[in-house]
């Protein structure tokens, strides 16, 4: 999905264009799910991807929504990030390319990692 970056901005809130399209992160503790436990499908909130479910959340105690796996294999790509100066992996929609957060090896099994993603860059289709 290609959009120019004034339609970027009529379809995003600014928060969210700021998160997805210039990849910012929104304060922990101080989002929509970081504390939410509702069953349903969480979808990039730039075009609507599916990207994860509601089954492979898990309480991380980071004050974002985190996830142990995508939804399916290709929902997201991941890149080598050193914007700050520290060898991250960031994640993006593969539908859009929009910044959703990093990735990190240190969540439960049995994929043992922690997707930490911003809310701001989802949306939540409750089941």
């Amino acid at each position: 999905m290609k959009l120019s970056d004034a339609e970027w901005r009529t379809r995003l809130s600014p928060e969210q264009y700021e998160v997805c399209r210039c990849s910012a992160t929104e304060p922990p503790f101080a989002n929509e799910y970081w504390d939410c436990h509702d069953a349903g499908s969480y979808r990039c909130a730039a075009c609507g991807a599916e990207l994860f479910d509601s089954e492979t959340k898990f309480v991380s105690g980071t004050g974002w929504p985190s996830f142990s796996a995508p939804v399916a294999d290709g929902a997201v790509a991941e890149r080598e990030d050193d914007s700050l100066g520290v060898r991250r992996t960031e994640v993006v929609c593969t539908g859009c390319e929009s910044h959703l957060g990093h990735i990190f090896p240190d969540g439960p099994q049995p994929t043992g990692l922690r997707f930490c993603i911003n809310s701001a860059a989802l949306s939540l289709k409750r089941r």
